[in-house]
């Protein structure tokens, strides 16, 4: 998923919570739902970084030769500029493009 085209604040915002929360009906379980959306998100974040920098690790024995690539820190200053997970779950579950379901109410009914 390319992050950099999500809407989501780069900065944090207050947010009514009972808005939020008006469909699931728990302010709780809403918190729950995002909070695994958001480690999902940094998850793969983090494997798709760790992806890209692999490219140039160097193998060296060899701890005094450290140089400077641009390329990596290219990579690293398009990372840092992304919003946070946290952002980018809770405004994909304002947009509706969270699937959630809670097995323990489901039996209920």
């Amino acid at each position: 998923m390319d992050y950099k085209k999500v809407n989501a604040p780069l900065n944090t915002i207050s947010r009514d919570m009972n808005q939020i929360s008006a469909n699931v009906g728990n302010v709780y379980e809403t918190v729950k739902i995002i909070s695994k959306r958001s480690n999902q998100i940094s998850v793969e974040i983090k494997s798709e970084l760790d992806k890209k920098l692999l490219e140039f690790a160097s193998f060296n024995e060899n701890i005094e030769e450290v140089f400077e690539n641009r390329e990596q820190i290219e990579i690293s200053r398009y990372y840092e500029k992304l919003p946070k997970a946290t952002l980018i779950a809770t405004q994909e579950f304002l947009e509706d493009k969270v699937y959630y379901k809670n097995p323990i109410k489901d039996k209920l009914k």
